[in-house]
């Protein structure tokens, strides 16, 4: 089946957009905090012209929805709707936790991946990832924000620790599951590469919502005053 499929992630100090054709991929990336609104809509209009293609002609739109910081996955949602609204799209919510553990089983070959990003207030958001078989990543149990100290992992060995709470709380983490890691990239960030190949499965699989279904997914409850923390 022929796939259009638009993505973005800006949940992190990263920000990515990438453009999905029939399994062909191109993307623009910049490492750039606090800079996201105004990079986003460049870079989307980048990818459309490189590949000839208008946004009416998108069958959807894939984005990072959280968890990640308040801001930026509040910048994703709001340029998904508006395209969305617009073009009559539909959208493709992407875990974030997903995204980051797509890409760490990209770039290390590695089937298991432990996704933690650094949720600040002495905390991690946390999931456990394998590999489908379909070159996808699957969630073992729930995501969930949580202490450090007390992370769970499922049982097996081979894991690889991907994401920003490696770096800020690896100690921490090692000592509940370094038994069973094998490689951590504590610098790594999710990239809209990955939020597209997960979207387009997604997309196959009839994961498909209307525009108002691109809303943050922040996993605390506290949003307010993570909000006003912020400020």
């Amino acid at each position: 089946m022929s796939l259009r499929l638009l993505a973005i992630e800006t949940s992190t100090p990263a920000c990515s957009a990438a453009l999905w054709v029939d399994g062909e991929v191109l993307e623009r990336y910049a490492l750039a905090p606090r800079q996201h609104a105004v990079l986003m809509l460049p870079m989307i209009e980048s990818l459309l012209l490189e590949a000839g293609i208008s946004v009416p002609q998108l069958d959807a739109i894939a984005f990072g929805c959280g968890p990640g910081s308040f801001t930026g996955v509040r910048i994703a949602a709001s340029v998904v709707q508006g395209i969305a609204f617009a073009a009559d799209l539909p959208v493709v919510p992407v875990s974030t936790l997903a995204v980051l553990a797509q890409g760490g089983m990209r770039v290390t070959d590695g089937r298991q991946v432990l996704a933690a990003l650094d949720a600040r207030k002495a905390e991690v958001y946390w999931g456990c990832y394998t590999d489908t078989g379909t070159g996808t990543v699957v969630l073992q149990g729930h995501e969930c924000v949580c202490a450090p100290a007390t992370v769970t992992c499922p049982d097996g060995d081979d894991w690889v620790g991907v994401g920003s709470g490696w770096e800020a709380y690896g100690d921490d983490l090692m000592q509940r599951v370094g038994e069973q890691v094998v490689r951590v990239l504590p610098d790594f960030e999710p990239r809209a590469t990955d939020v597209a190949r997960l979207g387009s499965h997604d997309f196959r699989q009839g994961k498909v919502f209307g525009p108002e279904a691109a809303v943050p997914v922040y996993l605390r409850d506290n949003v307010a005053e993570v909000k006003k923390s912020l400020l």
